[in-house]
């Protein structure tokens, strides 16, 4: 079911009577507009979408079946979008409604329709090819501007109660109240469904207030011309800075926040999940093997070993912030601030985690081999340093081999940089069959000498390790998001945490340059 959420416009309108209940008409959906809906969906309908023979759809208030007006017994598919006209039943709830269309609180509809057919462009905008109008719905503030009440036929006239000559002598005051009526007295013809413009009555250029102004501009199109062609003609010379109070100030979303919130060391390595009880669990790690040898006399005996299982002690440890929001700004704030907050304090979780990680395996690498740094353009030079350390892994893990290259950004800078004696790519983006690697400067991940790259910001500067991943650890369980209210204060905390941890389990899996 689509439900649209809103804009605003303008309408006054009469209450009915029993004899011919109130009928109302204009427009539901204009044509190829784009709105969205209750859950965030972009939808525009496409001329035509709507049966106009269908089964006549419910006429309801605020999108409630609950609190049914009538029904919509005229659908027109116009130029401009699908027309209407709607019965409203003769019930007190209906002339209560009757009565907020003369207040003009209500001024618009939306409906309520089921897509038959749709598509959706790139950009996630939903097009309806056809849908069934379930229901039409009176309402304050409509998701397409366009969809307004034009027209409102809420009594009957009275044959014997003519209406007299005006005097020419009417007053000001009066030819205003007569050009801003837009009650119709006469029942609605199916043809009156097609807007028409007003008529429009000499009066003298004024200035308009602030809300006018607004007004006009949230409706736009045709409104909003009217009111820049009032502005000017009441002050020819006024520039925006002679009216900054009625000057609005729009915001656009959503919210941009530029903070990448990626964790390429904890992404590369994997996370295991983290026992639920206790503040400090035990790794078990075998440091003695078994021994096993020849029988070189028979019946004699064989090779004794013994098994060692230390017991690594791994100690959780908490992440997280909070911020206290005063419930004005909860209520006040569009876009809504709590999910502003949410989305930023993700971010920031997965950085803070991302770099105890970083931090933690620079740290617990403590075999390290010498690069020259003023090698770091040679790739001759970077091919020997690597296959130094894959083998002294191989030979000092028994038997693992390196699966990962880890980088602080500088050092991705020089190897991302390297070419051939023709000064060609060592690493090109799209490469031939004998080329070294693929890396891109919009990817911080990649493949170097058969290694995958890791590259993070948050290493320490000239970080440089290659390594089997599997020797070093990462526990975490998500806590995520916790709400708690302060009545006294009239405010609210909103924290973001979870329980983190690492593990240097085989330091000999890894090799740091250490530069010279």
């Amino acid at each position: 079911m689509i439900r649209f959420n809103a804009d605003s416009t303008l309408i006054t309108a009469e209450a009915g009577d029993a004899e011919r209940p109130a009928r109302i008409a204009g427009i539901a959906v204009p044509w190829d507009t784009v709105a969205t809906v209750s859950d965030g969906q972009q939808v525009r309908f496409a001329r035509g979408a709507f049966d106009v023979d269908q089964k006549p759809a419910k006429l309801i208030e605020n999108h409630d079946l609950t609190q049914l007006r009538g029904v919509v017994d005229t659908l027109v598919d116009g130029n401009e979008g699908l027309e209407f006209e709607a019965t409203l039943a003769d019930t007190r709830a209906s002339r209560d409604a009757v009565a907020l269309l003369k207040a003009g609180a209500y001024d618009a509809v939306s409906v309520g329709a089921h897509p038959l057919k749709f598509t959706t462009d790139p950009e996630g905008v939903m097009t309806v090819t056809e849908a069934a109008l379930v229901e039409l719905s009176l309402v304050a503030l409509p998701a397409f501007k366009e969809a307004v009440i034009t027209q409102v036929a809420a009594t009957v006239p009275d044959p014997g109660d003519e209406q007299q000559e005006q005097d020419t002598d009417n007053t000001e005051q009066e030819l205003e109240e007569m050009s801003e009526a837009k009650i119709e007295a006469e029942p609605i013809e199916a043809e009156a469904t097609i807007p028409t413009n007003p008529i429009i009555y000499a009066q003298k250029a004024e200035m308009p207030t602030a809300v006018d102004y607004l007004s006009a501009y949230l409706k736009g199109g045709a409104e909003f011309d009217k009111m820049q062609m009032r502005v000017r003609a009441a002050a020819p010379d006024v520039v925006t800075g002679d009216v900054p109070g009625i000057l609005p100030e729009p915001i656009l979303g959503p919210v941009y926040n530029n903070f990448i919130g990626r964790r390429p060391v904890v992404d590369a390595i994997g996370t295991r999940a983290m026992p639920g009880g206790g503040k400090v669990f035990i790794r078990p790690e075998v440091t003695t093997h078994t021994s096993m040898g020849e029988q070189t006399t028979q019946n004699t005996d064989l090779t004794a070993g013994t098994l060692v299982v230390t017991d690594n002690q791994v100690t959780k440890k908490t992440y997280g912030g909070y911020v206290e929001l005063s419930e004005q700004t909860v209520d006040f704030t569009d876009p809504a601030i709590l999910s502003v907050i949410l989305d930023d304090m993700g971010r920031i979780y997965a950085n803070t985690t991302d770099n105890v990680a970083a931090d933690a395996l620079a740290a617990g690498t403590t075999n390290t081999n010498s690069f020259t740094a003023a090698s770091a353009g040679d790739p001759s030079y970077w091919a020997s340093w690597i296959a130094e350390a894959a083998k002294d892994i191989l030979s000092g893990s028994n038997g693992n081999l390196p699966t990962h290259l880890f980088l602080h950004p500088g050092i991705w800078q020089d190897l991302i940089g390297l070419s051939d004696t023709s000064d060609r790519p060592l690493f090109p983006q799209v490469g031939p069959m004998n080329a070294f690697g693929n890396l891109t400067p919009g990817s911080d991940s990649g493949n170097a000498f058969g290694l995958s790259v890791v590259v993070d910001r948050n290493f320490p500067s000239q970080t440089l390790i290659v390594g089997d991943a599997s020797g070093f650890e990462i526990y975490e369980q998500q806590k995520g998001a916790i709400q708690a209210s302060n009545p006294a204060q009239l405010s609210t905390t909103l924290a973001f945490r979870g329980y983190f941890a690492t593990l240097m389990i085989d330091a000999d899996k890894f090799v740091k340059a250490a530069f010279v």
